[in-house]
C-alpha cells in the first residue's frame, strides 16, 4: 500500500518518548527526579492530532515523572512505560483499543523500537534515528528528536487524511 493510503488508515499515533519527544537527552540536578525537555510545537501537533479524533498517547522503555507530567499536561489517551518489548506492548494496547496494526502510526527512533514499528501500519523515524530505525521507517521527519519531529508528523499525517484545514482552522480564521 502507497504512503497517503496508509496515513489514511490511521486512528492511532503511538510516540516513544526519549529521543522523539525529547532529544534523548536526560539530566540529573541535585534532586532525585530526572530532567527533560519538551518541545511544546509537538504538544501543539499533539493537540491538533486530537482535534481531528486520533487518539495519542507513548510508549516508553524507561518510567519518567516528566513524562507523566507531560502526558497530563497534553491528556494522552494511554501512557505505557517500561516496556522492555515495545512490539509485546503495541500489540497489547491494540488488543485493548479494539484496533488492527494497520490503524497505528508508531514513531521512533532507536532499535527498542523496530518490534513496535514492525506491527504498525504506518513506521515513522526521526531525523536522527539509528540507521536501522530509519531504514526501516515507511516515512522519515526532516526533524531530529525533541525539535519539532512529532509535530511535522501530525501535520503530515493530518494533510494526508484531509483534515488539516478543518483542525487549524480555529487558529487560522
Amino acid at each position: 500500500m502507497n504512503l497517503p493510503g496508509k496515513a489514511s488508515r490511521i486512528r492511532i499515533v503511538v510516540l516513544d518518548v526519549d529521543g522523539v519527544l525529547t532529544d534523548a537527552r536526560t539530566g540529573y540536578g541535585c534532586g532525585e527526579e530526572e530532567i527533560k525537555f519538551f518541545n511544546v510545537r509537538d504538544g501543539l501537533g499533539i493537540k491538533l492530532l486530537q482535534a481531528a479524533g486520533l487518539r495519542v498517547g507513548i510508549l516508553s522503555g524507561r518510567s519518567s515523572a516528566a513524562n507523566r507530567r507531560r502526558a497530563s499536561e497534553l491528556a494522552l489517551d494511554f501512557v505505557l512505560e517500561t516496556r522492555d518489548d515495545k512490539g509485546a506492548a503495541l500489540e497489547r494496547l491494540l488488543r485493548e483499543l479494539g484496533a488492527e496494526g494497520n490503524a497505528c502510526c508508531y514513531v521512533g527512533d532507536d532499535l527498542i523500537d523496530l518490534p513496535a514499528m514492525r506491527r504498525a501500519g504506518l513506521a515513522v523515524a526521526v531525523a536522527d534515528a539509528a540507521e536501522e530505525v530509519r531504514a526501516r521507517a515507511h516515512f522519515t521527519t526532516r526533524a531530529r528528536g525533541g525539535e519539532g519531529a512529532v509535530r511535522e508528523v501530525a501535520e503530515w499525517l493530518l494533510r494526508q487524511q484531509g483534515a488539516w484545514e478543518n483542525v487549524v482552522a480555529r487558529y487560522v480564521g
